[in-house]
């Protein structure tokens, strides 16, 4: 599943007509998380690492540079969380709870919860999720920064669809741009941060320039 979804996410990527993303479950629940005992099973650890690794469908969320808008109901477990997190809008209906077991099985979060979780729960809460085996509620989620938005039951996917199609009407190129600076932005020093953000803004004009010359010379 995790290899389907990593050519799933590289398609979306390279193909011009997607202009906004759904990620969403079937069926009553979002995403059970990973199989936990395929890390202790495989014939060969290093080989299962390393498969892991070379699809690295966790960085393709993070790069993505379309929004992706997650749909949340019911369970949402581990790594289901962790993709929630690094959606760029993530929404959830009233029965949504969110959990994560890895600590209990002697793991942490492999896919960014240590972070993306942290930077909206903060620590201590982040902790208490992760150590204490407290699960969130939607309301909670909500309350806290983990949701963006509490969509009664039944109304969910309407409301991401809604969503989706918003963004499509956003230029591509702004979106893409917009992204990489809240994301890599924090994540550097302020220095940087606004440099990254200054040469983002200088891309963005100069692309703007040559597309009116080239409409100009049609």
């Amino acid at each position: 599943m995790r290899d389907e979804l990593y050519q799933v996410l590289e398609a979306i990527r390279e193909d011009t007509d997607v202009k906004a993303v759904i990620l969403a479950g079937r069926g009553s629940d979002f995403c059970g998380g990973a199989d936990l005992t395929e890390f202790g099973t495989a014939p060969s650890m290093t080989l299962a690492r390393d498969i892991r690794w070379e699809r690295d469908v966790w960085s393709l969320f993070f790069n993505l540079g379309k929004p992706i808008t997650a749909a949340v109901q019911g369970r949402c477990i581990g790594s289901g969380v962790e993709m929630a997190m690094l959606s760029d809008i993530c929404i959830a209906s009233s029965d949504a709870r969110f959990s994560m077991p890895e600590t209990r099985l002697g793991l942490i979060p492999a896919a960014g919860g240590t972070q993306t979780i942290t930077e909206n729960l903060g620590i201590p809460k982040s902790l208490m999720m992760m150590l204490a085996k407290h699960s969130v509620n939607a309301k909670e989620a909500l309350a806290n920064g983990l949701i963006t938005k509490l969509i009664p039951k039944g109304r969910l996917l309407e409301e991401a669809i809604k969503i989706a199609q918003k963004l499509s009407y956003l230029d591509q190129a702004t979106v893409s741009a917009l992204k990489r600076a809240l994301w890599e932005g924090p994540r550097q020093p302020l220095a940087q941060a606004l440099e990254l953000e200054r040469r983002l803004v200088l891309a963005l004009l100069s692309s703007k320039m040559v597309r009116e010359e080239y409409n100009r010379n049609e």
